[in-house]
């Protein structure tokens, strides 16, 4: 195993807190990864870690060297973003994450066309609706939708997507189709809500007459996959807010009807999140330049068959 392993081992289990999770992710078994850490700290001379049966922690020798082990992996990553820069055939494995419905609707179609074209690049696409940390999990890039909460993130913006508040026809006969948002809220409708780790109280952002407000909305349903949403608005359970272009096909159908119209939900930013660091890596930039120009063009395609 080489040093260079064992130091890129230690800064995933640093960060993750845990060998197995740092196994995980760097697709090693946990002998491996055990076997990696206790080879660092013999050429060390010290103990990075402090292991129990339930715990893991860093002692204050691994503290210290993990600053310096992470700036010894950018320096490498830099250097062989450089060369890569100067060949034609960029190579390595490629790390993206992006919500469940834009993942599956936008990016992964595009996918096997940007494998095809760079053959010596690997893809490793993680889906998921709760939010991500581009550092502590190895991403280049993260696909986003709305305003990042850590600003020391650099923000590649694909378009403002429109969105809508929709119900199936019957869940409308049941229950009416409120006109506005004070009418949803007044109504006791049953709103379908995205719920994951660490998400903030359900506030709907839809504009008034006044200008954007928040509205409380609040309902017995919540998941953290924006499609079981889709899938129980569809069955009449209540009214889902969602970008046009996750739910165009069910608009034209019929199958999901815009409710609160006055009141329409207020666009939601589009975006690439990176490091400044994973932009200086060629595979990073290309599959930015690849994707997403063809991202937004299906979004603006979907959203110009909805009339409205």
């Amino acid at each position: 195993m080489s040093y260079l392993d064992n130091i890129r081992t230690f800064v995933r289990v640093y960060e993750l807190g845990s060998m197995s999770a740092a196994g995980r992710d760097l697709r090693i078994s946990p002998a491996v990864t055990s076997a990696r850490i206790s080879q660092l700290e013999q050429h060390l001379g010290v103990r990075l870690f402090q292991r129990t049966t339930r715990n893991l922690s860093a002692t204050e020798q691994g503290k210290a060297f993990y600053g310096g082990a992470v700036s010894v992996l950018d320096a490498v990553e830099d250097a062989e973003a450089t060369v890569a820069g100067l060949t034609d055939n960029p190579r390595g494995s490629l790390y993206v994450a992006a919500p469940l419905g834009l993942g599956r609707r936008l990016v992964a179609p595009e996918v096997p066309a940007f494998l095809k074209a760079y053959p010596e690049i690997s893809l490793r696409l993680r889906l998921s609706d709760r939010v991500v940390d581009l550092t502590t999990e190895g991403l280049d890039l993260a696909f986003f939708l709305g305003q990042p909460a850590d600003s020391n993130l650099r923000i590649r913006k694909i378009l403002d997507c429109k969105r809508v508040m929709c119900a199936s026809p019957a869940y409308i006969s049941e229950r009416g189709n409120p006109a506005n948002g004070a009418a949803l809220l007044k109504g006791g409708h049953e709103c379908l809500n995205l719920r994951f780790p660490g998400a903030p109280e359900f506030q709907w952002r839809l504009m008034t007459p006044d200008g954007p407000q928040r509205f409380a909305v609040s309902g017995r349903y919540e998941c953290d996959d924006g499609d079981i949403l889709t899938d129980w608005a569809l069955s009449g359970q209540g009214i889902v807010l969602k970008p046009v272009y996750e739910v165009a096909d069910h608009l034209l159908s019929g199958a999901l009807v815009p409710v609160a119209t006055a009141t329409p939900p207020e666009p939601v930013q589009m975006a690439c999140l990176y490091t400044h660091r994973r932009h200086q890596d060629p595979k990073t930039r290309l599959f930015m330049d690849f994707v997403t120009d063809r991202v937004g063009a299906a979004v603006m395609a979907a959203e110009a068959t909805v009339p409205g």
